[in-house]
């Protein structure tokens, strides 16, 4: 048994297989075989160390033709290691004697030997050729059964060292149950994520992927940020009962406060909202008490796609989403590309400071087809149901003006050609620099409502990476700073009679309610939904 502390991202226990990410998408499907089966067994192995090496001779050939002797010698020495005898010793061993499969035999091999070179100062920097063995070998043994996290067979843990924002997109969520990750901070795309989807997540860890293999027994506590490999007996039934006992308590607050009203002891209702990526995600937060959608994230409609979204992808979406609320609202944030969000076919422009350059509104507005498509389909479904939208990133109040232009535009275009859509459709601003907080009182006169995004005013604020786990211990929400900032923007709000949410991860802390409620926010807007009872409960404990 292995523990590792890392941090706590998104609440709860999973208890599952690893599918490790960073071996190309290795899930091993066995790990024993019968002792009869064992001779034939040891014969795949040595048939695919001879197939990767010979592999490798021809590689290096290459390379030395291409790009000279020294690089093709790095390829020879790979060959060599798998036609070491004691290393191939080593695993044949652990074929015929501990009745291991050959993938699990290479698996817990290389593990092995990583650990014994990253405690040699010259070997470390050796540890990436062990990775690139042990991907080669897999990759010959496993054939046609890889899978990827799009078509997982069976309910898996992804450790990686990082997941982007195109990597998420195509996760099954259906059979994903956690993710603990090398990198990342407490509000990085991974912790995002899994908080949308309710999975438990410790990122942070380090070293985690090369500490596990893939099939290894994994417990991931996502409360405490830990991590523990190949648990004992004792832990494991242990975190079997807290697993269970924290459901059942989950079970009991949605009953006792689903349908009760979320409003402080004296009668001051704030709005209890849920935070999505895509339609898909609507039923689970209706099932935990949500009023409605306080943030669609719409740019996981662009991501892992090698085009943008048409109108049509656009307004089917929203359409859908629409009809799974009713009357009940949905505020679309429109598209917060840039920085590390990108699609495939995006054009990017490399710049040194990518969160402090073309991203999110501003890029929209220099690529205005982008935000034209999508404030049509916005508006469409405006005739539809109870749709706003609104503005990220916004930084100015000249940016503001130019978004609404364009908006004021198309709706002018739409009455001209006789297009239904919603007239007075409310239309927003998210208060998530310093400079949009501090000039809170000019936006107010332009927008019906505000939505603070603490994540980003953090960072901002801060400047702290967000996903950087160096620093991620500076970064604190109730720093009396991002505290000032929030105020600033819920005065300027009540100044103007306009309602003023808050959206970013910081809503869904149970910590930080009537810290919030305290400052004047009108509503929270969460993720992961679960945690909307607890908070509930929480507001109705209160007065204002």
């Amino acid at each position: 048994m292995d523990m590792r502390q890392g941090l706590p991202v998104s609440p709860g226990i999973a208890i599952g297989e690893v599918f490790l990410l960073e071996a190309e998408g290795v899930r091993i499907p066995e790990h024993f075989i019968a002792p009869e089966h064992a001779l034939a067994e040891a014969e795949r192995l040595g048939k695919a160390l001879d197939e990767a090496a010979q592999e490798l001779r021809k590689l290096a050939e290459q390379v030395r033709a291409k790009s000279g002797s020294k690089i093709g010698e790095i390829f020879v020495a790979h060959a060599g290691m798998l036609e070491d005898e004691s290393f191939r010793k080593e695993l044949v061993e652990r074929v015929t004697q501990k009745y291991y499969t050959a993938e699990f035999a290479v698996a817990r091999t290389m593990r092995h030997w990583r650990k014994v070179f990253q405690e040699d100062a010259f070997l470390a920097a050796r540890v990436a050729d062990l990775d690139d063995l042990e991907r080669r070998l897999l990759r010959s043994l496993l054939g046609q059964k890889r899978e990827e996290l799009s078509t997982l067979q069976r309910e898996v843990i992804v450790v990686a060292h990082d997941l982007s924002p195109s990597q998420i997109a195509t996760v099954d969520t259906g059979h994903v149950k956690a993710f603990a990750t090398d990198a990342g901070g407490p509000t990085s795309h991974t912790a995002i994520i899994a908080s949308a989807m309710g999975l438990p997540a410790v990122v942070g860890l380090g070293t985690i992927t090369n500490d596990v293999s893939g099939g290894d027994l994994l417990i991931v506590d996502g409360s405490q940020g830990l991590v523990i490999i190949e648990p004992d007996a004792e832990t494991l039934e242990r975190y079997q009962a807290r697993r269970n006992e924290s459901m059942e308590t989950g079970r009991v607050l949605l009953r006792k406060f689903k349908d009760l009203p979320t409003e402080t002891r004296d009668g001051r209702h704030v709005g209890l909202f849920a935070n999505i990526e895509s339609p898909k995600d609507i039923s689970r937060a209706l099932e935990y008490g949500a009023e409605g959608i306080g943030l669609y994230r719409t740019e996981f409609l662009f991501l892992g796609r090698k085009t943008p979204p048409t109108e049509r992808d656009h307004l089917e979406a929203y359409v859908e989403a629409v009809r799974q609320l009713g009357d009940r609202p949905i505020i679309i944030r429109t598209l917060d590309l840039g920085a590390d969000k990108f699609a495939l076919d995006t054009p990017v422009v490399k710049e040194g400071n990518p969160f402090l350059g073309m991203r999110s509104l501003r890029y929209c507005l220099s690529h205005p087809d982008l935000l034209v498509v999508q404030l049509r389909a916005i508006l469409k479904a405006s005739a539809l149901g109870n749709v706003k939208v609104m503005f990220p990133l916004v930084s100015s109040l000249e940016e503001l003006q130019r978004a609404k232009r364009v908006l004021a535009e198309i709706q002018e275009d739409f009455s001209r050609n006789g297009l239904q859509y919603d007239p007075d459709m409310e239309v927003g601003a998210m208060i998530e620099v310093p400079s949009a907080a501090v000039c809170a009182d000019s936006l107010a006169r332009h927008c019906d409502f505000f939505s603070v995004g603490t994540n980003d005013l953090i960072q901002y604020s801060l400047a702290v990476d967000r996903a950087n786990e160096h620093v991620a211990h500076l970064y604190r929400p109730e720093h009396p700073a991002v505290l000032r900032l929030i105020k600033m923007a819920s005065d300027a709000a009540r100044r103007a009679s306009i309602p003023v949410g808050l959206c970013g991860e910081m809503a869904s802390v149970l910590t930080y309610t009537a810290l919030l409620v305290g400052l004047g926010i009108n509503s929270l807007s969460v993720a992961p939904p679960q945690v909307l009872p607890e908070i509930k409960k929480a507001i109705r404990s209160l007065k204002f």
